[in-house]
């Protein structure tokens, strides 16, 4: 498959197309990456170098692309962050003409504003561009559950609420919502005591469930690992169940791999057979 990836680029670590392009490469997807932004690290370190790519700039690259005449190949347009009106107008208008090539191309948003942890880190106009002008035209959504709450004006907390919510969303427009990160009081527990983490799919033929481990890290970029790898796993097998499976193999064991190294930079190289020949050490449970 093929997939157009606009989301930020960075020198250093891995984030945005930093961390995607690389995982559907090693899983044998083809991969034209158009950047927003080349800086040399993310900017959760404080500091950082490099430009914001302007929109005209980045409208250019999609062009030059269109004007190979590739678009009808592409199965699949994923974007990230949206830093603001501008480069929204841009994706959409790129998702618009990969969609009037190819029909079947998909598009896949991860909705970028915020966590549980920190709130909302985006500027106050994001939300309503993304809801009002991006969602209508998306296939795939993949939003934490604090992002799924704020898109939809809900607080997704039981396993119930978290599932209204992702109907609510559905009726925005995309008709798949993968819900990467769910924490409900009554979730299950290790057999060791531990805390666990979910992940939780909702498309057209029904609803499914994952629980992993889960680990005492924090790691940048790993929601846009998770947001490449479910999308082609998704186009590549028609299963959401199949694909929230190996996605939350491949990830946990990302995470597990950047935890036990020390280092604060997802270790995607030395993961890499994660991505290849996922474990599938995780079953999806259908809930609805």
């Amino acid at each position: 498959m093929r997939f157009l990836s606009i989301q930020s680029h960075v020198a250093y670590g891995h984030v945005g197309n930093s961390a995607a392009v690389f995982p559907l490469q090693r899983i044998g997807h083809e991969v034209w990456p158009v950047l927003t932004v080349n800086f040399s690290n993310h900017t959760g370190y404080g500091e950082w170098g490099g430009p914001l790519i302007p929109a005209d700039d980045v409208r250019a690259v999609v062009s030059g692309i269109e004007d190979r005449g590739v678009l009808p190949t592409v199965d699949g347009v994923l974007s990230g962050y949206l830093g603001g009106e501008e480069i929204v107008d841009v994706v959409v208008d790129a998702v618009g003409r990969v969609k009037a090539a190819n029909a079947e191309a998909t598009y896949t948003c991860d909705p970028v504003m915020g966590n549980a942890t920190s709130g909302c880190f985006v500027a106050e106009s994001i939300p309503p561009l993304i809801r009002e002008k991006v969602l209508p035209h998306a296939d795939i959504i993949t939003p934490n559950q604090f992002e799924l709450g704020y898109m939809t004006h809900t607080e997704p907390d039981t396993l119930e609420s978290t599932l209204a919510s992702a109907d609510a969303a559905r009726d925005l427009g995309p008709r798949t919502v993968l819900v990467t990160s769910v924490l409900r009081p009554d979730r299950q527990a290790q057999p060791d005591g531990g805390e666990t983490i979910e992940m939780l799919v909702v498309d057209d033929a029904g609803a499914w469930i994952v629980a992993t481990p889960r680990l005492p890290i924090k790691a940048n970029g790993s929601g846009d690992v998770t947001s490449a790898l479910f999308t082609a796993h998704y186009r590549e097998t028609g299963s959401a169940a199949t694909a929230l499976e190996r996605t939350a193999s491949s990830v946990f064991d990302l995470l597990q791999a950047t935890l036990d190294s020390g280092e604060r930079e997802l270790r995607l190289v030395q993961a890499q057979d994660a991505f290849a020949e996922p474990r599938m050490q995780f079953s999806a449970r259908q809930v609805s």
